[in-house]
C-alpha cells in the first residue's frame, strides 16, 4: 500500500470517528467516557496522518 493509499484510509476512518463522536453526542444519554475515547482514536488517527504527510513532503 502507498503512502497515500494509507493516508486516505486514515483520512476515512477519521471521519468516521468525527460521525461516531457526533452521533454520540447528540444522543440523550450520551456516555462521555464512550466521546472521551472515540476523540482519542481520532486524535491518534490525526497524528498518524500527520506523520505520513511529512514523509511525502
Amino acid at each position: 500500500m502507498t503512502i497515500e493509499a494509507r493516508i486516505r484510509e486514515l483520512g476515512n476512518r477519521h471521519r468516521s470517528l468525527d460521525e461516531m463522536i457526533q452521533q454520540e453526542g447528540r444522543r440523550p444519554t450520551a456516555d462521555p467516557m464512550q466521546i472521551r475515547e472515540l476523540k482519542q482514536r481520532k486524535l491518534r488517527l490525526k497524528e498518524e496522518i500527520t506523520s505520513l504527510e511529512a514523509r511525502i513532503h
